[in-house]
């Protein structure tokens, strides 16, 4: 990575105007969708669309040369029938973004308040997004979600990493797993870029390139005894990351 000059921010600026501008015109459409579609079908194009969106943004940055993105790996995950967790560990806010564009079945959980959002909330609604201001119906929705055929994209840390490798998970992943009988699939996100860590802010320009490699990781069946299966798998990102 190295210091951006004026032409790197100039090219950051078009980028974010690229993100806004094509997020906003899925949000002024997708209600439209969701009063003509049935529920099952809006919520794959709901889903689809915003994959399409972050896509389109990865895409132009790469070829701008302002982020190397490696997620090739998630590719295999799309056409597997029935439901499934994607778990991933959480350095930046650009994590959501890689894990969704390559996963045109994901379901992201959401604050309350981005549900609102001009820019995300109509289309998150669409694809049926799940708010996280209740974790009771957090757990009811996701599980729901899975036995529909989803894909939950979950960050069990809860919030990006502030101490690494990571911190401590939250039992919830499990417990899901657990209702709704489906596997976890671990992501491993590794990046060396400050960009939207904790503290970053979304307009502040990063070194460049921005560097991330998104790959697969091992596979966790549901138990019953879904706290000692969360203890696993918090060691294993540990170990993972740590390696």
């Amino acid at each position: 990575m190295r210091p951006p000059r004026l032409h790197h921010r100039l090219l950051f600026a078009a980028l974010i105007v690229q993100l806004g501008v094509t997020m906003l015109a899925w949000d002024l459409v997708s209600p439209l969708l969701q009063a003509l579609l049935s529920r099952r079908r809006g919520s794959a194009v709901g889903r689809a669309g915003i994959s399409w969106v972050f896509r389109s943004f990865i895409a132009s940055a790469q070829a701008l040369g302002m982020m190397r993105v490696d997620s090739g790996a998630l590719d295999a995950l799309c056409d597997e029938p029935g439901g499934l967790i994607v778990a991933a560990n959480h350095p930046s806010m650009l994590d959501a973004v890689i894990l969704t564009a390559r996963l045109p079945r994901g379901v992201c959980v959401m604050k309350a308040e981005l549900m609102r959002n001009v820019f995300l909330g109509a289309g998150a609604r669409l694809a049926r997004y799940i708010c996280n201001d209740s974790p009771r119906a957090l757990i009811r929705d996701a599980a729901a979600t899975l036995r529909e055929g989803g894909q939950l994209v979950l960050f069990p840390e809860g919030t990006r990493t502030v101490s690494g490798p990571i911190d401590p998970f939250r039992p919830g992943i499990t417990r899901i797993a657990q209702l709704a009988q489906v596997p976890i699939q671990t992501v491993i996100i590794e990046t060396d870029s400050p960009y939207l860590r904790k503290g970053w802010p979304l307009l502040r320009v990063p070194p460049v390139p921005i560097v991330v490699r998104a790959r697969l990781g091992e596979r966790f069946m549901p138990d019953a005894d879904h706290r000692a299966t969360l203890a696993r798998l918090e060691a294993y990102f540990a170990a993972e990351l740590r390696s």
